[in-house]
């Protein structure tokens, strides 16, 4: 089955930031394209919380389609069990979406939402595309390999993981919005923190950083988004120097990063590549029990190109945090001046990764 040559899918999930750079790419590109979207609606299993995909795509033009996807849990939970049920019925609902979106080519992010769009595209021999993005690679990610026709790589180190003679560097799209930052060189006149645990917020950082809140606004404004779950614990403390935000629309971020001297977040790879690209200094917090400990991986990616300070979870404390807060801050100059002329390994990405897609359109 090969659809029209004008209808694009792009499936995947916790990729929302580098699928907005791409499907921002194909709109310049291929004006009159159809582009459409297969993930999940939720963002954590009981959680309430909606992905980005969810909620930001469809306004971009992009025609979402949830997915009723299973997964394999590393840790067991009372969702374990009807997760794994899922697991058909996803199966079913990805043949079904194909047979009505008739892709011409899909562009896979990884995720376990992903792979029964991969695997049915195979199936239908639709050619099937797949990014990854971290220096490691997603279980997901490793289980569609063999059957997509070329793998897009954030990372050179991710190679080895991947089938020989499939692979491509492309590095990881970065959004209009954030390549239209220059990056910063001399600090505010009031210090400013931003503190964020991705797209579905950190329990773990957000309660770290409560607990220093006082001291740090001796000092500093804090900015902190905290996640849709955590919003409600955090929202009544905030003042004119304390800014307490849910959740942020991927492109209004760069407003945010245009005001932050010093980043404190989770090392997910979206992150750590606009990090990379705007050289704000910035203390990692890796999220621990990843695949391959992929958080970390992508932390100490960002600390060898000598913009971050990476601190595993089992280092945190409130005066182990407010120690190297004070340190970045004391050598900022420095810091900054030192990456000056480094160059971002994801700048272009977007043109790149959708000059594969135009091979096969």
């Amino acid at each position: 089955m090969r659809g029209n040559e004008q209808n694009i899918l792009l499936t995947g999930g916790h990729a929302a930031t580098t699928g907005l750079a791409v499907i921002e790419e194909i709109k310049k590109r291929f004006p009159e394209a159809k582009i459409s979207w297969i993930g999940s609606k939720s963002v954590i299993s009981g959680s309430g919380a909606t992905s980005i995909e969810y909620k930001i795509y469809p306004s971009l033009g992009v025609k979402f389609f949830a997915l009723t996807a299973g997964k394999l849990q590393t840790k067991f939970t009372r969702y374990t069990i009807p997760l794994l049920l899922m697991i058909p019925v996803g199966f079913i609902q990805a043949f079904s979406l194909l047979l009505k979106i008739k892709p011409r080519v899909i562009l896979s992010f990884g995720g376990f939402s992903s792979f029964p769009v991969i695997f049915w595209g195979f199936l239908f021999g639709i050619p099937v595309i797949l990014h990854e993005q971290t220096v490691a690679a997603g279980r997901a990610a490793i289980a569609s390999s063999y059957f997509v026709k070329k793998i897009a790589l954030g990372r050179d180190e991710s190679q080895k993981y991947f089938p020989k003679g499939k692979t491509v560097v492309t590095g990881n799209p970065l959004s209009e919005g954030i390549l239209s930052i220059k990056p910063k060189i001399a600090l505010n006149n009031t210090k400013t923190i931003l503190v964020m645990g991705g797209s579905r917020g950190s329990e773990f950082i957000n309660e770290e950083i409560f607990r220093i809140i006082p001291k740090l606004l001796a000092k500093y404004k804090i900015i902190h988004i905290t996640g849709e779950r955590d919003f409600e614990k955090y929202k009544n403390y905030q003042n004119k120097n304390y800014q307490v935000i849910s959740f942020v629309d991927p492109r209004e971020m760069p407003e945010y990063y245009k005001k932050a001297d010093l980043i404190i977040a989770r090392s997910g790879a979206n992150t750590v590549s606009e990090i990379l690209y705007l050289k704000i200094p910035t203390i990692f917090i890796p999220l621990p029990r990843t695949f391959m400990n992929e958080q970390y991986k992508n932390a100490k990616y960002a600390e060898e190109f000598g913009i971050a300070r990476v601190m595993p979870e089992t280092e945190v404390n409130p005066e182990s945090l407010l120690s190297e807060v004070e340190k970045i801050f004391s050598g900022w100059k420095n810091i900054v001046s030192s990456i000056e002329k480094k160059q971002s390994p994801d700048t272009g990405a977007a043109k790149r990764v959708t000059d594969i897609i135009e091979e096969y359109i």
